[in-house]
């Protein structure tokens, strides 16, 4: 799908079609769309499609007065997804007249934020500011996602202290395979942030320097925090492992407990339920009651000695 866009008088507006000075978002483009981009800018097709491959690498390109950066960013899947969270590529592109963000998803949540104004003083004339207003909030969009992984996190802590089945450790491996792949986004982002400050890939103000400077900040301070949580989750899921196998084995060792006692329980009914014509306890008054008051005493006494030897 592509939308245009034009920021007038400080808010972005929707156009219906091309001009100079505008933004293009493409999410999720067909051939077809990506060769009207093409047409409508003289951006190579290659650029276009460089950053809907799911395996591309933060990195930036240029050449004759084409520049393309390629930038990992966070997002959320859905429910039922084999991990919580995700990193996909998202391409910035700049002509001499506009700029063009690419992304495979149909809602890149960087430039969600952007569109719904979560960034102030955007100007789609500004291209190098508004890349690195991109790159800001794709940090703090980092940031935000391992917050709430730690949530979840300490939600499955409180349920893995009773638990004795593997799902909530599952939980928690999932998670930390998502904090890996945040983990190796943030350092490409990071490697190639450094870059576009050290080579100066486009011309930068001393207001653009500071952002940028912010921009490394969040950064680094998201790639400390996605250590930070990977490293606990790593020691939770071997403590917790522990921790289920111990209930596992306390319900197993009641299990066991019960079944000694109930075992010469079982082996008395048996004897007396013969019911053989010469047994002396058929003749008893009480000889029902005595059983029952043997089968009691033998239990207790179990019960007891279990205790004391603290197995129960």
């Amino acid at each position: 799908m592509l939308t245009y866009y034009r920021s007038i008088g400080g808010k972005l507006t929707t156009l219906d079609g091309y001009t100079d000075g505008c933004w293009i978002n493409a999410a999720a483009p067909t051939p077809e769309e990506l060769a009207r981009i093409s047409r409508e800018t003289g951006l190579d097709l290659d650029y276009l499609s460089y950053p809907l491959d799911p395996d591309e690498r933060s990195r930036f390109e240029r050449d004759e007065g084409q520049l393309l950066i390629i930038m990992q960013t966070s997002y959320r899947l859905a429910e039922d997804s084999d991990i919580p969270y995700d990193t996909v590529p998202l391409g910035i592109l700049h002509t001499d007249h506009c700029i063009v963000t690419v992304c495979a998803l149909e809602e890149n949540p960087v430039v969600k934020d952007v569109l719904s104004g979560l960034v102030r003083r955007v100007s789609t004339v500004k291209k190098n500011r508004l890349t690195l207003q991109m790159f800001l909030r794709n940090a703090q969009r980092f940031l935000i996602d391992v917050r709430q992984i730690n949530k979840r996190v300490d939600a499955i802590e409180d349920k893995l202290e009773n638990s004795q089945q593997n799902r909530e450790l599952l939980d928690l491996l999932k998670l930390e395979k998502s904090l890996v792949y945040f983990m190796t986004g943030l350092k490409a982002n990071e490697a190639m942030m450094e870059r576009v400050k050290r080579d100066r890939i486009f011309e930068m103000y001393e207001e653009d320097a500071d952002l940028l400077e912010d921009v490394l900040i969040e950064n680094l301070q998201a790639i400390e925090m996605a250590t930070i949580a990977s490293n606990i989750l790593t020691s939770m899921a071997g403590a917790f492992g522990s921790v289920i196998s111990n209930n596992v084995n306390q319900v197993m060792k009641t299990l066991t407990v019960v079944s000694a006692i109930f075992l010469p329980l079982t082996f008395m009914a048996g004897i007396w339920g013969m019911n053989f014509q010469h047994m002396p306890e058929l003749a008893l008054k009480y000889g029902y009651a005595l059983a029952l008051g043997s089968m009691f005493l033998v239990a207790s006494l179990m019960v007891w000695f279990f205790r004391r030897q603290g197995l129960w």
